[in-house]
């Protein structure tokens, strides 16, 4: 799994983060360890008051654990790690609150320590912490079989699309994926080898280069979000000065906005803001749908708990129905009884805690596995609007580098509609030039036949005519001619 961690005060912070309901659909608080109250936030507000008692600043050490991608990792996987930490860290008899959260059909853990030792009052330090927590990170991976991944492999070999928190929250704002703007920028860098081609670049893609309010330079998109070049390149700014220069000839941010706003056509903001309803209204109806699954989950872990404790309070009153009193008791104390009673006692609690642990753990798999098939459909609608808004950003870059005024039909939403009648086979014309002679005559014919028929005589008529004068010039009548015939 990977492990992050870093060193921090704010226990009230971090105590509202760890709780924070509205980006977490379940949250657990599994152990608080070392501590006199059972509730999280007055733990670690115990954590900062002894830490008040010494010059320590950053008092906690907060880790999170995240299994890869479509594994299912038990509780006592979370615990082991988090055991490995301690002893690595020197924090294994430290108060500890392990808290485990679940959103998008996802578990994850997160564990925080206390540095400061009540004893000495002094703060454990923690050298090279980074370093251990990826080591545990490494052992963990290879022990569950887990491909490894390429920066747990060798440091030199990690992904340069990853991205830290402040450019997953910017990301959030644009209903984009971080590591596609990371690729796109990086893209556009390695492309270019000049300002003016990595201008060009940007345009392509709806996004105008500028001067930043401070010293560097940003990048700004269609919906007004301003990007850092330095954080999203990946470039230092000595690196990027030497390629772009002084961007005197650079607008500024104001100036940039104005430019992408003259560029956005009424019909380009029509079909913007059309883009933006129909996934509004499909996400409003998979967040609802995603709401309910949480609430029906929620109840049926609350209903087995239920069921649970009133089983451990039946269990433990047969459990203690077995002892004897008086006399008796005091004999089988004496004849060690009363001893093979507590064991028996002893045993059967143990596993029918390990028993409801696992009917526990079963049940969250499963509601797990559910919420995993539904958080599909969500991501499939998310990655659609994406690619329509990157489709959309490539429409204002056509306009942006000079080209004509994008037309709606160039869309991808026209491309899909028109597909079918795209497919269409339309009749071929007739080719007259491999016309036959002989049909060159028949049509010459038909334009004499239709002349005469112009004129109130047709051929065949004439030819009637024709025969019955020469019949009356030589006598014959229609009889005479019927009887020579026979």
């Amino acid at each position: 799994m990977i492990i992050k961690g870093s060193q921090r005060a704010g226990a009230k912070d971090l105590a509202q983060h760890l709780t924070n309901a509205g980006e977490n659909e379940h949250i657990d608080v599994h152990e608080l360890r070392g501590f006199v109250s059972d509730d999280l936030a007055d733990a670690l507000r115990e954590a900062e008051y002894v830490a008040k008692g010494t010059k320590c600043r950053q008092f906690l050490l907060s880790v999170s654990m995240n299994p890869p991608l479509g594994e299912s990792v038990p509780f006592e996987s979370f615990e082991q790690a988090a055991m490995r930490i301690e002893d690595k860290l020197g924090l294994s008899d430290q108060p500890r609150a392990l808290v485990f959260h679940e959103k998008n059909g996802r578990r994850h853990a997160h564990c925080v320590w206390s540095r400061i030792d009540a004893e000495s009052m002094t703060a454990i330090n923690l050298p090279y912490y980074k370093n251990r927590l990826t080591e545990v990170s490494r052992e963990m991976f290879l022990e569950h079989g887990w491909s490894l991944p390429d920066g747990l492999k060798d440091r030199r070999l990690a992904n340069p699309l990853n991205f830290s928190r402040e450019e997953w929250l910017q990301a959030q704002r644009t209903q984009s994926d971080p590591r596609e703007i990371k690729q796109l920028f990086q893209e556009c860098w390695v492309q270019s080898d000049s300002a003016k081609a990595f201008v060009q670049a940007l345009e392509q893609h709806g996004m105008v280069l500028a001067r930043g309010d401070r010293r560097g330079f940003v990048a700004v998109d269609h919906q007004g979000e301003v990007y850092s070049l330095s954080r999203w390149t990946g470039e230092n700014t000595g690196a990027i000065k030497d390629r772009i220069g002084s961007g005197e000839n650079l607008p500024d941010v104001a100036g940039a906005k104005e430019r992408i706003a003259n560029t956005m056509t009424p019909k380009l903001q029509a079909f913007e803001q059309e883009l933006n309803k129909q996934h509004a209204t499909r996400m409003n109806a998979l967040a609802q749908e995603r709401r309910q699954m949480a609430e029906q989950h929620a109840f049926e872990r609350q209903l087995q708990i239920g069921f649970q404790e009133a089983e451990w309070r039946r269990a433990s009153q047969e459990r203690a129905a077995r002892f004897n009193t008086g006399v008796k008791g005091l004999w089988d104390w004496m004849s060690g009884k009363t001893a093979a009673i507590k064991r028996q006692n002893e045993k059967e609690a143990i596993d029918a805690m390990l028993r409801d642990r696992a009917d526990r753990e079963s049940l969250i798999e499963h509601q797990l596995k559910e919420r995993g098939t539904l958080q599909a459909k969500i991501d499939a609608a998310r990655k659609e609007h994406r690619q329509e808004r990157k489709a959309l950003s490539r429409e204002i870059g056509r306009y942006l580098t000079g080209l004509r005024e994008p037309d709606k039909s160039r869309t991808q939403e026209t491309k899909r509609t028109r597909q079918p009648e795209r497919s269409r086979v339309r009749p071929k014309a007739p080719d007259r030039t491999q016309e036959k002679p002989q049909a060159k005559h028949q049509a010459q014919e038909r334009k004499q036949e239709t002349a005469r028929e112009e004129s109130g005589l047709s051929s065949y008529q004439e030819a009637r005519k024709a025969f019955r004068d020469s019949r009356k010039k030589r006598g014959i009548n229609k009889d005479q001619g019927q009887g020579r015939d026979r």
